[in-house]
């Protein structure tokens, strides 16, 4: 086959083309830090990179259900922990008027600070944290005690269902601690203490029973049952509380794990692409100087 002028022209600007391209690719990989600048440069890496990308998303999704979680959490501990101690003043109460000594003026102080602790703890029931009633259920735009009577009561619109929130991968925990019954319990008992306070017919051993415990009768709606409530509430919230720091832990390694995969796939080794850029050159530079050689200029090149 007969080589003419044109077709050592025409395969010298190819092969030129060829690694201007090489080395395009290169410098661009280097300038970005990444082995692609577009999916039809490597179609695998960059179908891995969706993964990887979906999966970091995911975390940072998960990453802020756990601060929701661990919010409505901490909030529900505290209010219960408030409510304990309420019930502490209010045994310290109850045992101070449980004797037949106090006058009328006596106990209707007791049932004042009684009625105080009764409003107070009506107000906890109420805990709003970030627009939402943390103890009404799903019903988390409603109040759970509402004005009704001569004071408050419970919202019969209020169920008792949990709210729950996905903190991993089809791993759900409720956040929240259903107040329609324990509530409803507690403030039924600080009523009738309250009655019997304000009984002038009821002795001190009718007040003394709603201690409960082993020193005195149990009607189950008593201050020991009741505060019994209120803690096995919070040590609900305590292991909720442990599960989701284990969760936290766990995303955690997660998000570390991911972010190097998707490094391994996708970052450049500068080291390699420095060293290939610069064999490159040498090529490049190289094939200018054959082809200059090679393809003459003028008629009178070629015929000398």
């Amino acid at each position: 086959m007969r080589v003419t002028q044109s077709m050592l022209s025409s395969n010298m600007l190819r092969n030129l083309n060829i690694s201007y391209g090489k080395m395009s690719k290169l410098q661009d990989q280097i300038n970005s830090g990444s082995k692609i600048t577009r999916p039809s440069d490597d179609p695998v890496i960059a179908v891995k990179g969706m993964g990887y990308r979906r999966d970091l998303a995911k975390v940072e999704q998960y990453t802020r259900n756990m601060i929701t979680a661990g919010s409505w959490l901490d909030s529900t501990d505290e209010s219960l922990n408030q409510v304990g101690e309420q019930m502490k003043r209010v045994r310290e109460l109850v045992i101070q008027a449980a004797t037949d000594t106090n006058t009328s003026e006596e106990r209707e102080k007791v049932k004042m600070e009684i009625d105080q602790i009764r409003q107070q703890i009506q107000d906890i029931g109420n805990t709003n944290i970030g627009g939402s009633y943390i103890f009404s259920g799903t019903n988390t735009n409603q109040p759970l005690f509402i004005p009704g009577g001569s004071g408050k009561v419970i919202d019969p619109a209020i169920n008792g269902n949990a709210v729950n929130i996905e903190i991993y991968d089809g791993i759900q925990i409720p956040v929240n601690t259903p107040g329609k019954d324990l509530f409803k319990n507690i403030d039924d008992m600080m009523g009738k203490i309250s009655d019997l306070l304000g009984d002038s017919t009821k002795t001190g051993e009718d007040i003394g029973n709603m201690l409960g415990g082993v020193s005195s009768s149990s009607t189950n709606d008593d201050i020991t049952t009741m505060h019994n409530k209120v803690l096995e509430a919070q040590a609900d919230i305590g292991a909720r509380q442990n599960r989701v720091e284990m969760m936290e832990n766990r995303l955690g390694i997660r998000e570390v794990n991911v972010t190097k995969q998707l490094r391994d796939n996708e970052s450049v080794d500068y080291a390699k692409a420095i060293t290939e850029m610069v064999t490159h050159e040498s090529i490049h530079q190289a094939a200018l100087s054959v082809g200059s050689k090679i393809i003459q200029q003028t008629l009178v090149d070629f015929i000398r």
